[in-house]
């Protein structure tokens, strides 16, 4: 199936929607540049592309802020990009990864999630989120990585531009075939 997220099984437990709120893979072209110097100036770009950063994760995105300060212990951490959505009725803790998707990121990933549902959530609030953006990964290994985890997280790619016309052709047409096989509807 084409573009379906890359959900923890936890996630998919406590937040069934989720995977109608989440993509696989976000295209992120609005940013104008195809590499950055490192994870700073890119968090730095999209910020200043806020809106556009929304319209592509999806609707219902509420901005809580960037570098989001959380406490635990004597130690200070910061989530990159901190989100509420709607529909979930849950913070949405947004990690971005210059690189290939390694199973070490995981921890933090998994880590954020759990400091905003102890030290920042609001009892009405379902439990957080936590989103790995990264340029690249391989889906058997973060299907390994997340087949244990604890915690509602998801791994993403972002592309800085759209993919080549052929491409988008070839998944069009898998899109459509899926949906003949489906619903027996042709196209």
């Amino acid at each position: 199936m084409i573009d379906v997220p890359k959900l923890s099984s936890v996630m998919r437990e406590i937040v069934p929607s989720s995977e109608r709120s989440f993509r696989d893979r976000y295209v992120m072209d609005f940013l104008g540049k195809k590499t950055y110097a490192d994870e700073y100036s890119m968090k730095q770009a999209i910020i200043a592309k806020m809106k556009d950063f929304i319209l592509e994760v999806g609707k219902d995105f509420i901005y809580m802020g960037q570098e989001y300060r959380l406490q635990v212990g004597t130690e200070d951490f910061r989530i990159d990009l901190l989100f509420f959505h709607r529909e979930l009725r849950c913070l949405v803790a947004f990690e971005v990864k210059m690189g290939r998707f390694h199973p070490s990121d995981l921890g933090q990933l998994e880590f954020y999630p759990e400091a905003l549902d102890r030290d920042v959530r609001k009892t009405h609030e379902n439990p957080s989120i936590g989103v790995l953006l990264c340029k690249d990964k391989d889906d058997e290994v973060v299907e390994y990585a997340m087949s244990r985890s604890l915690s509602p997280t998801l791994v993403a790619e972002y592309q800085l531009n759209l993919p080549p016309k052929k491409i988008l052709q070839a998944k069009i047409r898998e899109l459509f075939d899926e949906r003949e096989q489906t619903f027996g509807i042709t196209i």
